[in-house]
């Protein structure tokens, strides 16, 4: 039987070793067959799958998005469609994400203007604003 311990896997596939064990719980890797020692031996086609697992999660897709893109990418030919408009809803989500930390920002940097530039005696205003909630105008 030939295959790769975990260790070498892991190496191998850039990643530690207890990310490919959680991967294994999760389902996004099969377990592998056991040697007689009871060492598990993998496969060197899971090297490949574990590497598109890191690089679609650098991408931001989560693991259940990525089990569905690794059914869909079983068959590449019939699914492509399928998986463009995977890409094109993260692209939206990323979108949505982009402007909510656009306004996340601005009303900090509204917040931190105010503390600035108010009275020392007074209360935080960003403490305040956050108590009784703010928009993005806090001045």
């Amino acid at each position: 039987m030939t295959g790769l311990t975990i260790g070498k896997l892991a190496r191998q596939a850039d990643i530690g070793i207890e990310t490919v064990r959680f991967y294994e719980r999760r389902g996004l890797i099969e377990d592998p067959p056991r040697r007689q020692s009871g060492y598990r031996q993998y496969p060197e086609d899971t090297i490949d799958r574990l590497r598109f697992i890191r690089r679609a999660k650098e991408l931001g897709f989560s693991l259940d998005e990525i089990r569905e893109l690794l059914l869909l990418r079983s068959h590449p030919a019939q699914n492509r469609e399928s998986v463009r408009a995977k890409v094109r809803d993260k692209i939206e989500d990323i979108d949505r994400r982009i402007d909510d930390l656009a306004r996340m920002r601005r009303a900090l940097s509204s917040l931190a203007d105010v503390c600035e530039h108010g009275e020392e005696t007074e209360p935080c205003p960003i403490l305040v604003a956050m108590s009784r909630g703010f928009d993005e105008d806090v001045r």
